[in-house]
């Protein structure tokens, strides 16, 4: 499989998006360039139109005139994954869930550790809204942008913390 990338400057910092012909397979941070292993090797191109629309439905995202994501999609994952981070694109724009929660919404309802650690193999942060899932007594948990910035785009999105 192809994949192409285009690094796009964000709010958040440097974002890499990753497309293959089909759709977006990845929005990287920065820190996780090097360390990508789910990946193939990937070439610049800043004209790809997945790669385009990608970039300006974040821009829109991050200017609070999009709360919704219509690119398509194209994650590289077990099944198991795929189903987790299917779930988490049904977690509304300014509302959270906890991975309890979350688990129970794909039917198992005692895999939490599983669904946390296939949240923490995301490939395409924010707009598969791993950000969006806390741990069960309110705490912001792991994230692979930081807690920093999780908790920026959870202020973003309205939900305030302190």
């Amino acid at each position: 499989m192809k994949l192409y990338h285009l690094d796009h400057t964000s709010p958040v910092g440097i974002l890499r998006l990753v497309a293959s012909e089909n759709g977006l397979c990845a929005v990287l941070w920065n820190c996780e360039l090097s360390e990508h292993p789910r990946l193939p090797e990937t070439t610049e191109n800043t004209h790809h139109p997945t790669l385009q629309q990608a970039a300006k439905e974040l821009d829109e995202y991050f200017a609070k005139q999009r709360k919704k994501f219509t690119i398509p999609l194209d994650p590289i994952g077990t099944p198991f994954q795929l189903k987790v981070w299917q779930a988490l694109r049904t977690i509304p724009y300014g509302e959270t869930r906890s991975y309890g929660e979350q688990a129970r919404m794909i039917g198992a309802p005692n895999a939490a550790r599983a669904v946390g650690a296939a949240n923490g193999k995301n490939p395409i942060s924010i707009i598969v809204p791993c950000h969006r899932v806390i741990g069960k007594n309110g705490s912001l948990t792991g994230f692979g942008g930081g807690l920093h910035t999780k908790q920026k785009l959870l202020q973003l999105e309205g939900i305030l913390w302190v």
